[in-house]
C-alpha cells in the first residue's frame, strides 16, 4: 500500500443513518442464526493503495510467483465432472492444471504438462480413458502414473516410478473443489477460517450449476472483482435496483485472512430514495425485475433470485415499514421450496430475500442464503488490463433426485453485453452486470492515467476492498 498521513490503524465506526442491517434482524418473522447477527471488524488502515497495483505487469508477475501458487484456487464444482473419468481443465496465471475423477469417486489434481516434452496432455475439459499427450504418445492413468512411454529403448534412463504427474493437494467444500500449489497449505476450511462454518447451514452442497457465463472484462482481475466488494456504487451504477436495495444498509464483516462478506438488504429502499417511495412501490418493483424479459411465460430464469410476489403485494399494508419484506420471505419460502421440495417454513426472512456476497481470498465468491445462489470467480487473462469473470448460478436440487451435470460455460463475445445471456441468467441479472462493466474499462484507463498514482477508499464501505489488499499484502511480502 501506499504511505501517506492517513496510514493510522483505525477501526470502522461510521454507518449510514438509519435503520441498519442488524436492526432489520429485529424485525424478522422467523429465528435469525447468531452469525448473521455477529459484526466481525479488524484493523485496518486508511492509507490510499498504489495504482500500480492495478496496471504494472511488475506487480501481477510477483502475484505469478508469490501469492497463486500459496493459495486454495476454486478450480470446479462437482457436478462439472461427475463420472469417473471426467476431466476438467483449470488454468489460471500462466499455468494450467487437470483435475480427474477417480474409480472411488474422489478427485486428484496434476499438472497439465507431459513430462516428455512440455505439451499441455489436454486443452479441452471432457471424458478421459488415460492421458494421453497428442505429440508423442507419452500416456498416463488417470490416477496419474505412468502407463507408456513409446520407444523405451530410448529412455532407460527415465524410470517408470519416477514418472507419475506432479499432483496438487485437493480439498472439497460445499460442493467446490480446491487445489493448491502449495504441499504444506492447511486444509481449506482451516485455512480460510470460521466463516465457513456458515455454509453448514445454507449447503450449497446440495446445489447444482443451473447457468454459467463468462466474459472477457477489459480490466485488471482485482478492479473488477472490487466492483463486487460494495454497495457504494449503486445509488450511482444501479439506480433502478435502489427502489428494493438497501445498499447504503449494508453490513461488512471481515474475518481473518481469507474470508469476508457484505450483506445487502433487499425488499427494503435505499436511504437514498427512503423519502420517496412506499411498501407498495417495493413490491411492483421488485415484480418488475423479478419477471424483466420474462413476458413470454415459462420457467423462471436461474439469475431471478425473488419469486412473483405480485399476488401478495395487492394486499401490503403499506404502514408496516417491513412487509415488503415480509411478504417476498413468504413468497420465496414457497416458490423455492416447491422448486427445491425442501420446507423453508423455519427459515428466516433475511436468508429468503437478502445478498450474503462472501469473498473468499483471492477471487471466489459464493454466495450465501436459500435463494439461487451467485458465485463468481475472477482470473488474469494474458496482461493485467484484462481479466475473465465468471458468473455461476446455483440452484438447489430436490433431495431424492440426482443433480444435473454442469451445462458448458457460456463465453460472451468481448464486444457483448452480458445482456446477450439474459436468455440464460435473466434479464435483469443481466443489466445489472452490464452497468458494472460500462465503468471497469474506464477505471483501468484512468489508474494508469492517475496525476498521483494513488487510489483512495472508504473507511467502511469500502473496507472489504482494503482487506483484500491488507492479505495480498502478505502473500507478496513473504
Amino acid at each position: 500500500m501506499a504511505d501517506g498521513e492517513n496510514n493510522r490503524a483505525m477501526t470502522p465506526a461510521a454507518r449510514c443513518p438509519g435503520m441498519s442491517y442488524t436492526d432489520l434482524l429485529d424485525l424478522d418473522t422467523r429465528q435469525v442464526p447468531e452469525f448473521l447477527r455477529e459484526e466481525s471488524l479488524l484493523e485496518l488502515t486508511d492509507a490510499p493503495l498504489a495504482a500500480d497495483r492495478y496496471t504494472s505487469a511488475e506487480f501481477a508477475a510477483l502475484e505469478d510467483e508469490k501469492m497463486w501458487p500459496n493459495v486454495w484456487q476454486f478450480a470446479a464444482r462437482e457436478e462439472d465432472f461427475p463420472e469417473a473419468g471426467d476431466t476438467v481443465v483449470y488454468e489460471n496465471a500462466g499455468k494450467s492444471f487437470l483435475l480427474i475423477r477417480q474409480e472411488d469417486g474422489g478427485v486428484r489434481a496434476f499438472y497439465n504438462v507431459c513430462l516428455h516434452r512440455g505439451r499441455k496432455l489436454r486443452t479441452q475439459s471432457g471424458f478421459s480413458k488415460e492421458l494421453k499427450c497428442p505429440f508423442h504418445g507419452f500416456t498416463w492413468n488417470n490416477d496419474g502414473t505412468l502407463k507408456e512411454k513409446p520407444c523405451p529403448w530410448d529412455f532407460q534412463h527415465l524410470k517408470e516410478d519416477k514418472m507419475s504427474l506432479p499432483e496438487l493437494r485437493v480439498d472439497r467444500w460445499q460442493g467446490f473443489v480446491m487445489i493448491s500449489e502449495k504441499q504444506d497449505i492447511a486444509p481449506f476450511k482451516e485455512w480460510a477460517g470460521p466463516a465457513t462454518a456458515h455454509y453448514d447451514r445454507w449447503r450449497l452442497d446440495e446445489c447444482y450449476t443451473a447457468a454459467w457465463i463468462a466474459r472477457v472484462i477489459p480490466a485488471n482481475w482485482k478492479v473488477t472483482a472490487e466492483a463486487f466488494m460494495e454497495a457504494y456504487h449503486a445509488v450511482v451504477t444501479h439506480p433502478q435496483i435502489l427502489a428494493f436495495t438497501g445498499d447504503a444498509n449494508t453490513r461488512y464483516d471481515l474475518y481473518g485472512d481469507h474470508m469476508n462478506r457484505a450483506i445487502t438488504p433487499s425488499a427494503v429502499l435505499s436511504p437514498h430514495v427512503a423519502h420517496l417511495h412506499d411498501q407498495q412501490h417495493i413490491l411492483d418493483s421488485l415484480v418488475a425485475f423479478a419477471t424483466q424479459g420474462e413476458k413470454g411465460g415459462g420457467p423462471r430464469r436461474p439469475g431471478s433470485r425473488f419469486s412473483d410476489t405480485e399476488d401478495a403485494g395487492a394486499s401490503a399494508d403499506i404502514s408496516d415499514p417491513v412487509m415488503a419484506r415480509k411478504l417476498t420471505a413468504e413468497a420465496n419460502r414457497k416458490t423455492f421450496g416447491e422448486m427445491s421440495g425442501r420446507d423453508f417454513s423455519d427459515i428466516s426472512d433475511t436468508e429468503m430475500t437478502d445478498n450474503f456476497t462472501y469473498n473468499i481470498f483471492p477471487n471466489f465468491s459464493p454466495w450465501g442464503g436459500f435463494i439461487p445462489n451467485i458465485v463468481y470467480r475472477w482470473r488474469p487473462h494474458q496482461d493485467p488490463d484484462h481479466c475473465l469473470m465468471e458468473i455461476r448460478i446455483l440452484m438447489r436440487g430436490k433431495p431424492d433426485e440426482p443433480k444435473p451435470k454442469s451445462p458448458p460455460m457460456h463465453l460472451i463475445g468481448e464486444d457483448e453485453p452480458f445482456a446477450s445471456a439474459g436468455h440464460i441468467i435473466g434479464a435483469g441479472l443481466a443489466s445489472v452486470f452490464d452497468q458494472d462493466m460500462a465503468n471497469l474499462p474506464f477505471v483501468q484507463d484512468g489508474l494508469k492515467a492517475s496525476a498521483n498514482k494513488e487510489v483512495q477508499l472508504g473507511s467502511y464501505q469500502e473496507s472489504r476492498i482494503r482487506h483484500f489488499h491488507q492479505t495480498l499484502d502478505k502473500y507478496l511480502s513473504a
